[in-house]
């Protein structure tokens, strides 16, 4: 059985950058034993999102604006909760 090499501590850092450059010319695996690492999910992080172009008729789009004012808020941010809501709504009726 092959013998287990010692692991160095990892050092004090004063900031990110120092971090950052450290990391950059390090190898973890002297540090860390990524055999006991367990995987994580960061379920609060902002999810990444796409563009897409969709045309509307300008009666809604000027409606959407309206409503948008109302409630202090963008109205790209208003259609993605109207969305949202719709999309889980739809989704909760086909269980």
């Amino acid at each position: 059985m092959p013998k287990k090499k010692p692991r160095k501590l990892i050092p004090t850092f004063k900031d990110e950058t120092q971090e950052q450059e450290f990391w950059s010319s390090h190898d973890s695996t002297d540090y860390v034993n990524w055999s006991q690492a367990q995987r994580v999910t960061f379920g609060r992080l902002k999810p990444s999102t796409q563009t897409i172009s969709i045309r509307l008729p300008e009666a809604l789009l000027d409606d959407l604006k309206r409503l948008a004012n109302k409630r202090d808020v963008p109205y790209q941010s208003l259609l993605k909760i109207f969305l949202a809501e719709r999309v889980a709504q739809e989704l909760r009726s086909l269980s």
